[in-house]
């Protein structure tokens, strides 16, 4: 059996985590949520027309209710009905556009979202395992939910928020130099003394919503490891200290939140009682103008309705700018994911295998150290020459190199040096794809989806029919559990295969590998947890599925590799012996001393 540290390694550059990276947060991140939302200008179109429209008749109510009063009340009681009906044009227009730009808006968010976190997804399908060894799926998948659900807002609200207030300043400026062009320059002049404060506390507040995030991710990838070791959490008793550790990140992140929302209530306080501020001195201004006969009461009442709106419009553009610099670090982080590159990959001008299979592996001279342990070679001048089906099984103990094999057979990983070559084709010359369609695999950890028992078997062969599927799950000796199922085949089988006991998930995993028809066989200590009668219906299967077939079997327990035609004993990434099991026995080596042992616990055990 394989340890841990035999594949523990990286394919990719480690994605910076926000601890580490301290780069300045910029907008201009949020460039790749407009490539992806740029992608529905219809959509776009639609909306910004509606947001036009909802803003102009924002603004209309100010301009006729000044009409109203000049021409209306003021003027010795004119005839006000026209002034209304009118109010309720522009009533139903504002709430017409404002449904319209509601809807595609909020559509045009969850769209960009779905694509985002399909391309980024289907990046991350692309890359080497070793990417997801040293970066945690708990964390890409909280990068996946929570910085998706921020963009998700910012390109269904925020933004929206953010041009109808720009639209309703820009308008509601120019409206009221058309009003009076003295009080509005006023105004104007105290706009640098907003925009200041937006421009200092912004920066701190970029590093901030970046830490806010990481911290969110913090918490998802707790929860995701908790909930996955549950069973190990309440058998070591450790419940209080992992809920100590939960609270901790909870805390962590409450901390930063508060950092944050700290800044932005400064920020939105200050530009709010400067702007209201100014206003209210450019009014009293304006009400001795009304005094002094200079500027008419609809005037006033026109400047002071537009004046609070477009105060209003600036003020909530504050809370706008912390909401784009959030998104910002969630789009820079999910960029990450995006731009990640696989570092196997097809090459330009991918060989052929030839066909039919030939079922051939071959490692010559061999060199090969994980990239996260650069010191310590995994492999070492390694030659090994497989013919077609023959069995050959790896021994030795942990850490000796054995699931190191797979991985590289599998180009999981590239070796440093030499050559791996199936069926007479070196890997690095072929396209990844080609070289797994030609090797079946069952781990000693089978992996079961929290799918039905018929997507499970057929992940073998997605092609396959009922008939194949009941014919592998007979062949597998999975039949009989199967058929039980409450629902046959279409019975779900739980997360991790819940309703399914070890040798059954096994058996699945057999049944799976028997529809791969694939000419190389891997195997990883298939029986090693489980119990004799389950290890006895397993290993019938597995007979069944060796049969005719390139094998390579990785055994601690070695009565499972009595009948191979070949034992390969490793040590330190190197064979040094090799042999059928009596030979091996009798040359008193390596081999020899693991049989004695194994033998020995066995007899402690009976």
């Amino acid at each position: 059996m394989a340890t841990r540290s035999d594949q523990t390694a990286t394919a990719s550059p480690p994605m910076p985590s926000g601890a580490q990276d301290k780069r300045p947060r910029k907008l201009g991140s949020l460039r790749m949520i407009w490539r992806y939302a740029s992608r529905y200008p219809l959509q776009i179109l639609i909306a910004a027309v509606a947001l036009a429209v909802a803003a102009l008749a924002t603004l209309a109510i100010p301009w006729q209710f000044k009409e109203m009063i000049d021409s209306g009340f003021v003027a010795g009681g004119g005839d006000v009905a026209p002034h209304f009906r009118l109010f309720y044009v522009i009533v139903i227009a504002l709430a017409l556009a404002t449904a319209l730009r509601f809807y595609f808006v909020s559509w045009l968010g969850e769209r960009t979202v779905a694509d985002i976190r399909q391309a980024v997804q289907q990046n991350l399908l692309r890359l080497a395992p070793g990417f997801f060894e040293e970066n945690r799926p708990s964390e890409i998948a909280s990068r996946m939910t929570s910085d998706t659900t921020v963009i998700e807002q910012v390109v269904g609200t925020t933004v929206s928020v953010a041009l109808r207030n720009t639209v309703m300043g820009i308008g509601g400026i120019v409206y009221l130099f058309s009003l009076s062009p003295g009080l509005t320059g006023g105004i104007l002049l105290g706009i640098p003394v907003i925009i200041l404060p937006i421009v200092l506390l912004g920066r701190r507040l970029q590093n901030v919503s970046r830490s806010s995030q990481d911290r969110v991710a913090d918490i998802g990838a707790t929860t995701a490891e908790q909930l996955g070791a549950m069973k190990i959490v309440q058998a070591f008793g450790q419940e209080r200290r992992e809920a100590e550790r939960f609270t901790l990140a909870v805390e962590n992140n409450f901390a930063t939140a508060k950092r944050r929302i700290r800044l932005r209530a400064i920020m939105t306080a200050i530009v709010i009682g400067l702007l209201f501020g100014a206003i209210t001195t450019l009014l009293w201004y304006g009400a001795a103008g009304v005094a002094a006969g200079t500027i008419t009461g609809g005037t006033i009442a026109a400047f002071v309705l537009t004046g609070g709106l477009v105060a209003g419009a600036f003020g909530a553009l504050t809370e706008v700018y912390g909401d784009l610099l959030r998104a910002a670090g969630a789009a820079e982080r999910l960029s990450e994911l995006l731009h990640a590159e696989p570092s196997i990959a097809p090459p330009a001008n991918a060989r052929r295998f030839p066909d039919p299979p030939l079922g051939t592996l071959e490692f010559r001279h061999v060199e090969f150290r994980y990239p996260t342990r650069p010191d310590a070679p995994a492999l070492h001048d390694f030659s090994l020459a497989i013919a077609p089906r023959e069995t050959v099984a790896i021994v030795g103990p942990s850490g000796a190199g054995k699931s190191t094999l797979f991985q590289l057979a599998e180009r999981f990983y590239d070796p440093q040096g030499g050559r791996i070559l199936l069926d007479g084709i070196p890997l690095v010359d072929a396209d990844p794809a080609d070289i797994r369609a030609r090797i079946a695999m069952v781990p000693q950890e089978t992996v079961i989806f929290a799918a039905s028992a018929r997507d499970n078997l057929r992940y073998g062969n997605w092609a396959a029919t009922d008939e194949e599927l009941w014919d592998a799950a007979r062949a597998a000796n999975a039949e009989e559990f199967l058929a039980k199922l409450p629902e046959g085949l279409d019975t779900f089988m739980g997360e991790g295969g819940a309703r399914l006991s070890g040798g059954q998930r096994q058996r699945v995993a057999i049944a799976r590998a028997l529809l791969r028809r694939a000419p190389l066989l891997l195997l990883d200590e298939a029986t090693s947890a489980l119990d004799a009668e389950s290890e006895k219906l397993v290993q019938d299967a597995l007979d069944t599925l060796m049969h005719d077939r390139t094998t390579i079997v990785i055994a601690h327990r070695l009565a499972t590799v009595r009948a191979a035609d070949r034992i390969i004993v490793m040590d330190e990434g190197r064979i040094v012996e090799e042999g059928k099991h009596d030979v091996l026995v009798a040359a008193d080596g390596l081999y020899a001393r693991l049989a004695r042992l194994q033998f020995q616990d066995n007899l402690a055990a009976a």
